[in-house]
C-alpha cells in the first residue's frame, strides 16, 4: 500500500469511477465514465422507506462524450440508472450546454460554471471534469507519433510548471528558473 498504515477504521462509503477513451472507426473519440456509490450497510434514503441493501448502488450514472481530434465536444449522452430521486434522471438533459465546447485549458471551470448547483447534477458534473483529463490522455496517447508540445501543457500541473526540470528538459525556451536557482 503506498499510503502509511491508517488508524483503526471502518468503511462507510465506496465510490467507484471508471473511465475509458475509445477511438471510433469514423475518426471520432468516445470518452465514457461510470460512477457507482455504495454503502457497506443497509441504507435508508429520504426518497424511500425501503432500505438500499448493503453493497447495492445508491448512484449508478454514466456519461459519454463524443469528441473530434481537436477535442471539440460533438455530443454528450448521460444515463442515470440508479438515483435517489426519480427527478434526478432529468439532469441528463442539462449536459447539452457543453456541446460545441472544447476540452482544453479551462474545461473544469467551464463545466462548473454551466452545471454548478441546481443547474445540473453534482455527480455528472464531477465526472465531466475528470473526463477532460481522460480525453486528453486517451486521444493524445492514441497516436504515438503525436509530439508533446508546450502549447496547452505549460503551467497545467506541478511537473509542467515553467520553473520545473521537466519544462527545462522538454522546452528549454519556456523554462523560467526560480530566482537564485
Amino acid at each position: 500500500m503506498p499510503l502509511p498504515s491508517p488508524s483503526a477504521r471502518r468503511e462507510v462509503h465506496h465510490r467507484t469511477i471508471d473511465m475509458h477513451t475509445f477511438a471510433r472507426d469514423d475518426g471520432l473519440f468516445d470518452v465514457e465514465a461510470r460512477l457507482i456509490d455504495r454503502k457497506p450497510f443497509d441504507y435508508v434514503r429520504p426518497s424511500s422507506a425501503l432500505p438500499v441493501p448493503a453493497g447495492q448502488p445508491l448512484h449508478d450514472l454514466w456519461v459519454r462524450l463524443t469528441l473530434d481530434d481537436g477535442f471539440t465536444v460533438l455530443a454528450i449522452q448521460g444515463s442515470s440508472d440508479v438515483t435517489p430521486w426519480a427527478l434526478c434522471k432529468e439532469a441528463e438533459a442539462t449536459l447539452q450546454v457543453l456541446v460545441g465546447e472544447r476540452v482544453a485549458r479551462g474545461w473544469s471551470s467551464k463545466v462548473k460554471e454551466r452545471l454548478r448547483g441546481a443547474a445540473g447534477c453534482t455527480h455528472l458534473m464531477e465526472m465531466l471534469i475528470t473526463m477532460g483529463t481522460t480525453a486528453l490522455q486517451g486521444i493524445r496517447g492514441s497516436d504515438p507519433g503525436r509530439r508533446l508540445t508546450a502549447e496547452g501543457k505549460l503551467d497545467t500541473c506541478f511537473a509542467y510548471g515553467r520553473q520545473r526540470s521537466v519544462v527545462k528538459m522538454l522546452w528549454p525556451e519556456h523554462h523560467r528558473p526560480v530566482d537564485g536557482a
